[in-house]
């Protein structure tokens, strides 16, 4: 399979990140791109960094305009898509949704980020109400996407059950940075645990991992920090971990990236991690935590 990856730097303008979006879908699909995945909240700003009711605004309902606009492009290219949107589900009533969309432009599923950060220039407790979907694949032409957001990515149980409901694939759309005034060893630890834990889920469950982030920086409009600088860094990892691609830490990209859809099948005969699970002895699993 084919996958494009968009790693982008926005802008204030909503419609214009969308048309720049649309623009670098078509040339991926050009390139014979399959499948195509953006960043988390990719049509503005990462607005998380200040908690302002006026953000609000940039919600929107599902299906709507804005959702109409990928379908189109889903539909015109022939592809699957992966976008990230700010869902107004009702009034006081908001998620960080991903939306799947499959060749004819139709919503294939969309998926409610379960696990909401709440850290300074995070805030997004204040905008995201947890989801209430579960870990649940989502049915594509391509096969079943287990997809997540962002902050998913730390959790080993959700990629976990999204192996065991049956994805091929586990993809993470993602806006993840330094806060600026980490030391340069301690922004560095932090984005390679970030890309090791998740070689882990690639190699724990025998998939594909594929990760796409924002890159370049964004001001916080509160001036109360320097803001966020996004370390890009979108990957691909194979079934045993390998990373099969890596982007810059510090510049756009756009990229189709081969992989082979075979090797999770051959992965999983090699190492049974799915047969030697001891199931009668994770019960605790279901509490916050062990006393």
């Amino acid at each position: 399979m084919k996958i494009g990856i968009i790693q982008q730097h926005n802008t204030s303008d909503t419609a214009a990140n969308r048309q720049t979006l649309i623009n670098k879908i078509k040339d991926l699909a050009a390139r014979g791109a399959q499948l195509v995945v953006l960043p988390e909240l990719h049509d503005s700003l990462y607005f998380c960094q200040v908690e302002s009711v006026d953000n609000f605004d940039l919600a929107v309902e599902i299906p709507g305009n804005e959702t109409d606009e990928y379908a189109a492009v889903a539909r015109e290219c022939g592809i699957v898509l992966v976008t990230s949107m700010f869902e107004k589900r009702a009034t006081g009533l908001y998620h960080n949704t991903a939306v799947v969309y499959d060749t004819d432009g139709s919503i294939a599923g969309k998926y409610r980020k379960m696990h909401i950060p709440d850290d300074p220039a995070y805030y997004e407790k204040f905008y995201f109400t947890p989801g209430d979907m579960g870990f649940q694949p989502i049915k594509t032409s391509l096969g079943k996407l287990g997809v997540m957001v962002c902050w998913d990515q730390w959790y080993p149980e959700g990629a976990r059950l999204m192996a065991m409901r049956g994805a091929e694939l586990l993809i993470y759309p993602t806006a993840i940075g330094y806060e600026s005034s980490d030391t340069p060893e301690e922004q560095e630890r932090q984005r390679e645990a970030w890309t090791t834990v998740q070689r882990g889920h690639a190699v724990a469950n025998g998939l594909h991992v594929i990760t796409v982030n924002r890159v370049g920086h964004e001001t916080d409009p509160s001036g109360q920090t320097r803001g966020i600088q996004f370390w890009g860094s979108s990957f691909v990892a194979g079934p045993q971990g390998e990373l099969i691609y890596r982007a810059p830490i510090d510049s756009e990209d756009l990229q189709v990236i081969n992989i082979d859809m075979e090797r999770s099948e051959q992965v999983r005969r090699w190492w049974p991690f799915l047969r030697d699970r001891r199931i009668d002895h994770y019960g605790g699993l279901d509490k916050r935590f062990l006393d």
